[in-house]
């Protein structure tokens, strides 16, 4: 049986998800349905009490790109956060 690797997925804590929802001043429930995904998959994944499936943290992370947030990673200059980039506007 062909053995099969999965690509790496950028990293989003529940702590991230919660700022990049405060950089939109989106609700749980506009992420959730901006994602296709449930309010409680939002909720139980920002609260820590479970870890979203590959999919649906997918889904969060296209979601939150579409809008021009991306995480970022801990460095030696800071923890963990989210930043807005610049999103090219539709001509």
């Amino acid at each position: 049986m062909p053995h099969t690797v999965s690509a790496p997925l950028p990293s989003l804590s529940p702590a991230q998800c919660r700022a990049a929802r405060g950089l939109l001043d989106w609700s749980q429930e506009e992420l959730a349905q901006a994602s296709g995904l449930s309010r409680s998959t939002v909720r139980d994944f920002e609260s820590g009490r479970h870890e979203p499936h590959r999919a649906s943290l997918i889904l969060i992370l296209q979601t939150l790109a579409a809008q021009g947030v991306e995480p970022v990673g801990a460095g030696a200059d800071g923890g963990e956060g989210v930043r807005l980039r610049a999103v090219a506007a539709s001509v």
